[in-house]
C-alpha cells in the first residue's frame, strides 16, 4: 500500500473566491451538471473527508447519487458508497448528523482532547481514531492508508482545504468557479495559509460554471475567471 492515499481536493467557489456566503442556509453554488461531475469523482474514491464544521454546518450525506455508478462500484466488489471521514478538535458532532446514518464506514479523527467528548456523544456510531495533539494530518493519512483508502476525495471546509494546501498533502485541485459574486467579508473563502503554485491540468465550461484542475495552490492567482471566460 501507498503511505498515505492519493488526495484530490474538490470545491465550488463563486467568482470573487467565496466557498459560502454569511447567511444561515448553504448556499448552492454548483448546477445539476456540476453536481452530477462530483458524484462522479465520488464513484471513483474510496472516502470522502470533510471538516467537522462542515458536518455541523452542512449535514451533507456524502453518497453517490447514481444508481448506476452505484452499481459499477458494487460490480467490482465495492461498497456502493465511500467510507465518510471527519476530522474534529472539540469532539463536538450532533449524532442525529446525516454523517452518522448506518450503511457505509464513519471515521471520526479527533484530537486526543476531544476523544472523550466525542465518545461521549457519539457512542458506537462511528470509529474515533486518536489522531494526536494537535491533530496530525499526517497520521490521519497514514492510518487512512491502512485501512485500504487509496483514493481520497476531500470537499471541505475551508479551513480543512487550506491546511491540506499548505502542508503539501494535496495532489490534485479542482475549483468549479460560479459566474456570480459574494462580496462578504463575513463569509468564509478557500483559506491557503501560504503562497504557492500549481500545473494547470485541465479547464472545462459546465453550464455556466468554469471547472479548473489542477495539482497545487494559486489556480485563481494564476488564471483569473475572465480569462478563464475568455478561452471558452
Amino acid at each position: 500500500m501507498p503511505p498515505r492515499p492519493y488526495v484530490l481536493l474538490s470545491c465550488a467557489t463563486s467568482a470573487d473566491g467565496y466557498l459560502d456566503d454569511a447567511s444561515p442556509r448553504r448556499l448552492i453554488l454548483s448546477g445539476p451538471d456540476d453536481l452530477d461531475r462530483v458524484d462522479e469523482v465520488r464513484a471513483g474514491c474510496d472516502a470522502i473527508a470533510v471538516g467537522a464544521g462542515t458536518v455541523r454546518k452542512d449535514d451533507p450525506r456524502l453518497l453517490i447519487r447514481d444508481p448506476r455508478r452505484r452499481a459499477r462500484r458494487a460490480a467490482r466488489g465495492l461498497p456502493e458508497h465511500p467510507a465518510r471521514v471527519t476530522l474534529t478538535a472539540t469532539g463536538d458532532l450532533d449524532p442525529r448528523a446525516r454523517f452518522f446514518a448506518p450503511g457505509v464506514p464513519r471515521l471520526v479523527y479527533c484530537a486526543a482532547p476531544a476523544l472523550a467528548p466525542a465518545r461521549a456523544r457519539l457512542g458506537d456510531l462511528a470509529v474515533l481514531i486518536d489522531a494526536g495533539d494537535p491533530l496530525s494530518l499526517e497520521f490521519v493519512f497514514s492510518d487512512l492508508a491502512e485501512r485500504a483508502v487509496v483514493r481520497l476525495l476531500v470537499e471541505g471546509g475551508a479551513h480543512l482545504l487550506g491546511e491540506l494546501l499548505a502542508c503539501d498533502l494535496a495532489d490534485e485541485l479542482t475549483l468549479a468557479i460560479a459566474p456570480f459574486f459574494v462580496a462578504d467579508p463575513a463569509a468564509p473563502r478557500l483559506d491557503v495559509p501560504r503562497p504557492g503554485a500549481m500545473t494547470l491540468a485541465g479547464v472545462q465550461r459546465v453550464e455556466e460554471m468554469v471547472v479548473v484542475r489542477g495539482d497545487g495552490v494559486e489556480v485563481l492567482s494564476r488564471w483569473p475567471v475572465w480569462e478563464i471566460m475568455e478561452v471558452l
